[in-house]
């Protein structure tokens, strides 16, 4: 039963996260964004996973903590982008 409620919880976070994709990838710019709290999120998951391999609990729940870290990965890849894109645009005015 408690699986069930995480993996609740990981969809619920996880579909936040390809809403946040979609709005980097098009608002072109790293403003308002933090890369230090997207790397603070991967490494949430990251011991979420850790945590279930110690407790020796590992079940289909990875998936969802490993899918989850991709797409918070997606999205800090996309702030590096955007914040080229920023530095890029200072420079032309």
């Amino acid at each position: 039963m408690a699986e069930i409620f995480e993996v609740l919880m990981m969809l619920a976070f996880g579909c936040s996260w390809p809403l946040s994709i979609i709005k980097s990838y098009k608002a072109r710019t790293a403003k308002g964004k933090s890369p230090v709290f997207l790397c603070l999120i991967i490494s949430g998951y990251i011991c979420g996973i850790i945590a279930k391999i110690i407790n020796n609990n590992i079940s289909y729940v990875i998936v969802f903590y490993c899918l989850n870290i991709v797409l918070v990965s997606i999205d800090l890849c996309l702030w590096f982008r955007n914040y080229r894109l920023d530095i890029k645009s200072d420079e032309v005015k």
